[in-house]
């Protein structure tokens, strides 16, 4: 699928440089392209440069609505009339349809694919694994969590996002789910009659989604922010312990296609509703759902935070796993959190969101983590981190050989051991750094990573072996992958900022 942005002047849907000369003739791809909803916006550009399939132009007839509305499309007659003037021949017609049977052979009409199921039990224990492992606790002090359900009377819980749906909306990342499990239903099925659970809206904020159909949901409150805040202090301060589910949603202006964030603060006002319920009650777990980074101000106050995303049909199910302590929090970081948004590179430099259209992309190749190490930026949580209920220790790195050649491969070893008192899930990375290159290069890059299950007392020697490629730089000049002979310096730890150990070896 082609982007809405563009390059070297060329709309992404119809890129030459992007679609014939990269993705086609250098990559080899054979598939059928497709634009993304409303990207296409010139017919011969569309014709000549490598787009199969054209979605949603909004041309007159679309917003019409009338019968022939797709007649308008630039692939439609606008095409058809340029190959009847003569100005086109069929031969890239013919390519775009061989290129839509080719998929089409491969999938719907390939004989030898098994049958499936939809909406199975095995699909949904296979979501609620997944969100599972992919949740990550990101704060922990006193070890508030898991909950302590022979001690817990009452569990309070609290925030929009406890009873709101996540599968929808978010334009095209809205899901026709078969079911959704919310938070809030999610820990009332998993405690049962264990501990009294009680809910406090604490925000208003996407009342009524801007849609219709499945999933669409009125949640409209008319009490003031205030009388909402009190409300919830007031249940919080008679529990044992306080759940608190916020973060973002897919409304506009927050985790939605189409349109960007303002900044990194919670919206609705909720950093002052979390510090207020930190006042109440000392064992509050703040559950942050959201796709992306947001800023903590309340961190330092608030004992225990987990990372939630958009977890799907299982996600209050997955949640009351990890929270109660059924499931061990495995997920690491994706991406860095930094403690502003000033923090992060085009911020940093000024650039976003550009002038007259135009972004310049002056960070270059230092995204991520990569601008964090090179400026010495502290973020709020690094990439690669996330905790566990229980503890690992990592023993000494070790490679099976000194120096390798471009046609070898080179294996990195570790001793990882489980200290704590409870089965759990560590993913060891594996960073490598060229010494001494003459290009500018990252600090260091993540080039390998294991995921290891251990048993308490358990220890297991985790091997991450790599080629050449992951010493190399692309040559812009060249147009190619290059890796200079010279030192390198192979990190392994569990997050960019936690390295436990480091080995030298030289490429020859």
């Amino acid at each position: 699928m082609g982007a809405y942005n563009k390059y070297k002047d060329q709309q992404c849907c119809h890129n030459k440089y992007l679609l014939i000369d990269i993705l086609r003739n250098e990559w080899g791809f054979d598939g059928t392209v497709v634009s993304d909803w409303g990207g296409v916006h010139d017919t011969r550009q569309a014709i000549t440069n490598g787009l199969d399939l054209e979605f949603g132009s909004w041309t007159d007839g679309m917003k019409t609505s009338t019968s022939n509305a797709y007649d308008n499309y630039y692939l439609a007659r606008p095409y058809l009339e340029l190959i009847h003037k003569g100005e086109f021949t069929t031969k890239e017609l013919d390519d775009k349809v061989r290129h839509i049977l080719r998929l089409v052979f491969r999938t719907s009409m390939n004989r030898n694919r098994p049958y499936g199921s939809l909406g199975s039990p095995e699909h949904s224990a296979a979501g609620r694994k997944v969100a599972e492992e992919g949740i990550v606790l990101l704060q922990n002090k006193n070890n508030v969590l898991p909950i302590d359900l022979g001690k817990a009377k009452k569990i309070a819980v609290i925030g929009e996002n406890a009873i709101k749906r996540m599968t929808v909306g978010g334009g095209s990342s809205s899901l026709k789910s078969k079911y959704e499990i919310t938070p809030l239903e999610g820990l009332k099925r998993h405690i049962g009659n264990r501990a009294e659970i009680v809910f406090a809206r604490g925000y208003v904020g996407a009342p009524k989604e801007d849609f219709d159909g499945v999933g669409a949901q009125d949640l409209s409150d008319n009490r003031s922010e205030a009388d909402l805040i009190a409300e919830a202090c007031r249940v919080a301060k008679s529990a044992d312990y306080v759940i608190y589910f916020g973060g973002l949603n897919k409304s506009e202006y927050q985790d939605s296609e189409g349109t960007d964030r303002k900044g990194l603060e919670l919206p609705y006002n909720q950093d002052h509703l979390i510090t207020e319920l930190a006042k109440a009650n000392k064992n509050l777990v703040v559950v942050n759902i959201s796709g992306n980074a947001v800023a903590m101000p309340w961190i330092n106050v608030v004992p225990a935070i987990v990372q939630s995303w958009y977890l799907g049909s299982e996600n209050g199910n997955a949640l009351a796993d990890i929270l109660t302590g059924d499931a061990n929090p495995s997920g690491k970081l994706p991406f860095t959190f930094p403690v502003k948004l000033s923090d992060s590179p085009a911020h940093s430099k000024g650039e976003f969101p550009g002038k007259n259209g135009q972004v310049n992309y002056s960070e270059g190749i230092y995204v991520g983590y990569r601008w964090f190490e090179k400026e010495k930026i502290k973020p709020l949580f690094a990439f690669g981190y996330g905790l566990s209920y229980t503890t690992f220790e990592y023993g000494k790195i070790t490679a099976d050989k000194k120096e390798m050649t471009a046609s070898d491969k080179i294996t990195f070893n570790v001793e990882v051991k489980n200290t704590g008192k409870r089965e759990g899930s560590e993913t060891v990375q594996l960073y490598i750094t060229d010494v001494k290159s003459s290009v500018d290069r990252p600090v260091k890059e993540l080039k390998g990573f294991e995921k290891v299950s251990l048993q308490p007392g358990e220890t297991k020697t985790v091997s991450i072996t790599i080629d050449a490629s992951a010493l190399s730089y692309f040559d812009a000049g060249k147009h190619q992958w290059a890796a200079e002979p010279g030192e390198f310096t192979a990190s392994i730890g569990a997050a960019s900022n936690n390295i436990k150990g480091k080995v030298n070896f030289t490429l020859k």
